[in-house]
């Protein structure tokens, strides 16, 4: 092994068997990624507060039109369930109450960025990306923007945008839905 440390990566099911049976505590903030465990930054005020304030945004212009997901799994692979902050997912029947939703049923992931922006720019983004998810916006609270990728290719987005106070935005799913920044932001 050449003195490296060998690693056990779990997948979903084995994360998932790992909070039933008490291992994992149900009220940790965890994520699965690339097989491994890892604790999410706390919510702070602010944090909060915009994701209320975008999931009021986004379930009055969207109604039935998308389902608001907020702060719930999204599972990208076997060894990769994530907790983004907001999903807009395809309508399902019965809620994704059969199996969480994965890449092809995600429109939109927002991340709400306040102290997590390097973790959500260095490690997130690229398993967004990987997973094909079709966009995704950072709302990035201290720098009061919201950047929106799209068009994924195999570890980046090949479009981003920096939008800031003044400007508006609308889903690549929901041409005709605009939002602004100063919405969003607060």
């Amino acid at each position: 092994m050449n003195g490296q440390l060998a690693r056990r990566l779990f997948t979903s099911a084995e994360f998932h068997r790992m909070g039933e049976t008490g291992i994992l505590d149900v009220n940790d903030r965890l994520e699965l990624v690339d097989g491994e465990v890892v604790r999410m930054s706390p919510i702070g005020s602010r944090h909060a507060a915009c994701v209320r304030r975008l999931t009021a945004l986004f379930g009055r212009r969207l109604r039935d039109g998308a389902s608001v997901s907020v702060q719930n799994p999204v599972l990208l692979g076997r060894h990769t369930e994530v907790q983004p902050d907001m999903a807009l997912l395809r309508p399902c029947a019965d809620a994704y109450a059969q199996h969480h939703p994965g890449p092809a049923d995600t429109l939109l992931i927002v991340e709400v960025v306040d102290s997590s922006g390097e973790y959500d720019r260095r490690t997130k983004l690229p398993l967004y990306a990987r997973a094909r998810i079709p966009e995704v916006w950072l709302v990035d609270l201290p720098g009061a923007a919201v950047e929106v990728y799209r068009s994924p290719s195999l570890r980046t987005y090949r479009d981003r945008q920096h939008l800031v106070r003044g400007e508006r935005l609308s889903p690549r799913a929901f041409p005709r839905v605009w939002f602004r920044v100063n919405d969003i932001l607060g």
